[in-house]
C-alpha cells in the first residue's frame, strides 16, 4: 500500500455556447459504475458546458434527476452527496482516502468483499434487503416481489432532487422504462409527463433485485432490459435540432476473451448491457444523409411537385440539421469483476468519478468535438479511445 494525492487537470472554460441548438447528455445504466457519469458531468460543468436536455436509463436516470433537479451551481454538490451516501459501508467500515491499494489481487479481494456486503446488507440510502425474503414468503403485490426494497432511494431522491424544477421545463428530462405487462419500452419525458420520484425509480427497477414500480396503474421495470441508452430517443426527437450529444456509456461492447469463469460472467454483462452505438450511428448517418438529400431536392422542385403527396412526405422528413455524437465508454479495470455494477464502495466510487472527469477533460481537448460537422451527412462521431495515439 502507498500514499497518493493525484492532481486533477481541468478543462478549458468556454466563454460562449457551442454552435448547436441543443446540448444533450445521455446517461446509460450500470449501477455502481454510474459515479463515472458524475465525474463526466463535473468536467462539463467546469468547462461551462451545461446540457439543455438530459436523458437516462437506470442509474443514468438517477444522475439525470440530480442534474436536472438542481441549479447549475449545486449540481456537482448534489451528485457528490448522493454518491457518498450510497457508497457508505453498510457495516460502518471507514474509508481511508490516503491509502491506495496497488496490488490487483488484493484489490479484487477487497472489491469482492465489499460487493458481498452490499448483497447481504444493501446500500445505505439506496436499497435494503427484504425481510423475510419473497423467495420463501411469496407476495401477491407486484411491487414487493424482489430481493431488495428501494424505499430508501425514494427518500434520497426527495431530499436531493427538486422535482418542481424538473417539471418547470428549463431543462428537458427523459428516462426510459419497460412496461412489465406489455413488454413495451416507454419514455417518461418532462415535455409529456409530470415527473416524480417514481418515474426515476421505474427506470432503474432491475428485477429480481428491485421490484416493479407502479405508475398510473401500470408496472415498470428497468429500461436497460430493452435498451440501455437513450441515444435513439434523442436523435428521433421532433422538432429536430442541431445537437451536440454526449453519450456516456458504462459497459464496453469490445473486450478480451475470458480466461476464467469470473471473466466469463463479466464479459457477459458487458455485452448484454453495452450500447450498439456504432451500429446506431451508422444507421443514423444514412438516415440523415437521406434527409439532407431530400431537403436539397425539395429546394430544386417546382411548387407543383412539392404539393404532391410524395413531395409532402419528403418535406416531413427533410432537414439540414447537424449532429455531433461524442461517445465516452468506461473501461473497467481488470480487478473489478462481474460485481462491478453493485460494488458500492467509496474507494471504487472515487476511482470511477476521477476516470470520468479525466476522460471528459481529455475529450474536450479535441477542438473538433465542439465544432459543427462539415461532412455531407452532417454527422460527426467521436470516441476518445479510438483516436490516434490513444
Amino acid at each position: 500500500m502507498t500514499t497518493a494525492t493525484p492532481s486533477k487537470a481541468k478543462p478549458n472554460r468556454l466563454t460562449k455556447h457551442p454552435p448547436f441548438e441543443c446540448i444533450a447528455l445521455l446517461l446509460q445504466g450500470g449501477g455502481a459504475l454510474g459515479s463515472y457519469q458524475a465525474g463526466v458531468y463535473e468536467a462539463l460543468a467546469d468547462a461551462n458546458l451545461h446540457p439543455e436536455w438530459v436523458a437516462g436509463i437506470s442509474i443514468g436516470s438517477v444522475n439525470a434527476a440530480l442534474i436536472a433537479g438542481n441549479p447549475p451551481e449545486t449540481r456537482v454538490e448534489k451528485l457528490r452527496d448522493f454518491w457518498e451516501a450510497v457508497c457508505t459501508s453498510p457495516l460502518g467500515i471507514p474509508y481511508f482516502k490516503s491509502i491506495e491499494i496497488t496490488d490487483n489481487l488484493t484489490r479484487r479481494l477487497v472489491n469482492q468483499t465489499r460487493a458481498l456486503n452490499i448483497m447481504l446488507f444493501g446500500a445505505p440510502h439506496f436499497f435494503t434487503p427484504r425481510m423475510p425474503t419473497p423467495v420463501f414468503w411469496p407476495s401477491e403485490r407486484p411491487d414487493a416481489v424482489s430481493h431488495y426494497d428501494v424505499g430508501p432511494l425514494k427518500a434520497t431522491l426527495e431530499r436531493l432532487v427538486d422535482f418542481d424544477r424538473i417539471n418547470a421545463g428549463n431543462m428537458r428530462f427523459s428516462v426510459g422504462a419497460v412496461n412489465v405487462r406489455t413488454g413495451n419500452f416507454t419514455y417518461f419525458d418532462s415535455m409529456t409527463h409530470r415527473i416524480g420520484p417514481s418515474h426515476v425509480i421505474a427506470s432503474g427497477s432491475l428485477p429480481p433485485g428491485f421490484p416493479a414500480t407502479e405508475i398510473d396503474g401500470e408496472y415498470y421495470w428497468d429500461g436497460g432490459l430493452v435498451s440501455n441508452t437513450p441515444l435513439q430517443w434523442v436523435l428521433d426527437a421532433s422538432p429536430r435540432q442541431d445537437t451536440l450529444a454526449f453519450q456516456i456509456d458504462l459497459w464496453s461492447a469490445r473486450g478480451e476473451l475470458p480466461r476464467d469463469m469470473i471473466e466469463v460472467d463479466t464479459r457477459l454483462k458487458d455485452i448484454r448491457y453495452s450500447s450498439r452505438t456504432r451500429l446506431g450511428t451508422d444507421q443514423f448517418r444514412k438516415t440523415q444523409a437521406l434527409r439532407r438529400a431530400a431537403a436539397k431536392l425539395l429546394a430544386e422542385m417546382s411548387e407543383e411537385l412539392r404539393l404532391t403527396p410524395e413531395g409532402t412526405l419528403l418535406a416531413t422528413e427533410a432537414d439540414e440539421k447537424v449532429y455531433n455524437i461524442i461517445q465516452m465508454i468506461y473501461r473497467s479495470r481488470s480487478y473489478e469483476g462481474a460485481s462491478k455494477d453493485y460494488e458500492f464502495s467509496r474507494r471504487t466510487m472515487e476511482e470511477h468519478w476521477k476516470s470520468g472527469y479525466s476522460d471528459m477533460t481529455r475529450t474536450l481537448a479535441y477542438p473538433e468535438v465542439l465544432q459543427r460537422p462539415t461532412s455531407p451527412d452532417g454527422v460527426f462521431t467521436f470516441d476518445l479511445k479510438r483516436q490516434p495515439g490513444e
